[in-house]
């Protein structure tokens, strides 16, 4: 009996650890976009290397 509650308790650790990293990638995806409508990267012409 001992075994299937480890067994439990780690299939809820790693459950609520899948979650939080889901959560935050989610957030940093979408702080990314918006940083990047904010203030995009500025494109170099070709031509000014010359």
């Amino acid at each position: 009996m001992e075994i299937v509650l480890t067994v439990v308790f780690a299939a809820i650790f790693f459950y609520i650890l899948y979650v939080v990293i889901r959560a935050g990638t989610r957030d940093g995806i979408i702080a990314a976009r918006k940083a990047e409508q904010d203030d995009p990267i500025p494109v170099r012409d070709a031509s000014e290397d010359y």
